[in-house]
C-alpha cells in the first residue's frame, strides 16, 4: 500500500508543479484582446468553477482528516488490546498476557507522527482562499450583469419615450390650424409643451449615459480585479499543493521503509 500511495502522491506532485509553472505565466498574460464584458456563458463557467473548488476543498479535508482519524483509532484500539486482562477471581482463571509491542505498533506511531507534521493546513487555507476569490469574482460579475440589464431596460424606456414624443410632435404639428401659427400665445404654449416632453426624453437619455458609464467602469474593474486576484492566489495555491503532495509522497516512502525494516528484523 505504501508504495502505491507514494506513487500516487508523486504523480500529484508532477501535476501540481506543472500547474505552478502555468499559473506563473499569468504575470505576462495580455488580456487586451479578451472579451470586454462578462457573458452568461462566462458567468456560468465561473459558478461551475466555484462549485468544483468547494468540492475540492471538502474532499481534500476529508482525505487528510479521515487518515488521521483512522490511524488514531487504530492506535487506540491497539493500546486497549495491549493491556493484559486481569484474573477472573470467581473462576480463578487467568487470561494469558497479551503480546506487548507488536510489529504494527511502531508503524502506527510513525504514521501518526508523520501525519501530524503534514503541511496540510497551508493547503487547506490556499484552497479556501481560492474559493473565496472565485466567489468574489462571481459577485462582481453578477453586479456587472445587473448593470447591463439596467442599461437595457433604460434603453428600451428611452426608445419608447422617444417614439411617443415623435408621434406626439407629428400629430401636434399636423393638427394645428393655419391661423394658430400666427398666434403668439399659442406659439408660446406650443414651445412649452415641446420643451416639457423633450425634457422627459432628455432625462432618460442622460440617465442611460450615466448607467452605461457605470457599466463600462464595472466591466473594466471585473476584468482587472479578476486577473489581479488570480495572479496572487493561484501561484500560492499550487505551491501549497505541491508541498503537501511532496510531503505525502515522502511520508509513504518512509512508512514503506519502516515496514520493510520491521519485516527484516522479524526474520
Amino acid at each position: 500500500m505504501g508504495s502505491r500511495m507514494a506513487t500516487m502522491w508523486e504523480t500529484m506532485l508532477v501535476h501540481h508543479e506543472a500547474q505552478s509553472r502555468s499559473v506563473n505565466a499569468l504575470r505576462s498574460l495580455d488580456i487586451s484582446q479578451s472579451p470586454k464584458e462578462t457573458s452568461e456563458h462566462h458567468h456560468d463557467r465561473t459558478f461551475q468553477l466555484l462549485v468544483v473548488v468547494q468540492e475540492w476543498q471538502s474532499q481534500f479535508c476529508k482525505l487528510i482528516d479521515n487518515q488521521k482519524a483512522y490511524i488514531k483509532a487504530l492506535n487506540n484500539w491497539l493500546k486497549l488490546n495491549l493491556i493484559p486482562i486481569e484474573s477472573n477471581l470467581k473462576e480463578k482463571v487467568s487470561s494469558p498476557p497479551r503480546v506487548r509491542n507488536p510489529p504494527i505498533q511502531p508503524l502506527l506511531i510513525s504514521w501518526h507522527d508523520l501525519l501530524d507534521k503534514l503541511p496540510d493546513e497551508v493547503a487547506r487555507t490556499a484552497i479556501n482562499n481560492f474559493a473565496a476569490v472565485i466567489h468574489a469574482i462571481l459577485q462582481h460579475q453578477e453586479e456587472e450583469m445587473k448593470l447591463k440589464e439596467k442599461c437595457e431596460d433604460t434603453r428600451k424606456e428611452l426608445s419608447q419615450k422617444t417614439r411617443k414624443y415623435e408621434d406626439w410632435w407629428r400629430k401636434h404639428v399636423q393638427q394645428r390650424a393655419p391661423d394658430e401659427l400666427d398666434s403668439e400665445r399659442t406659439e408660446d404654449n406650443s414651445h412649452n409643451a415641446i420643451a416639457e416632453r423633450q425634457f422627459v426624453v432628455d432625462a432618460v437619455k442622460k440617465r442611460l449615459e450615466e448607467e452605461e458609464e457605470a457599466y463600462e467602469k464595472q466591466c473594466l474593474q471585473v476584468r482587472e480585479k479578476s486577473l489581479a486576484s488570480l495572479k496572487s492566489c493561484l501561484p500560492e495555491l499550487f505551491r501549497a499543493m505541491s508541498e503537501v503532495a511532496q510531503a505525502c509522497s515522502e511520508l509513504y516512502k518512509n512508512l514503506r521503509s519502516i515496514s520493510q525494516a520491521h519485516r527484516h528484523n522479524a526474520k
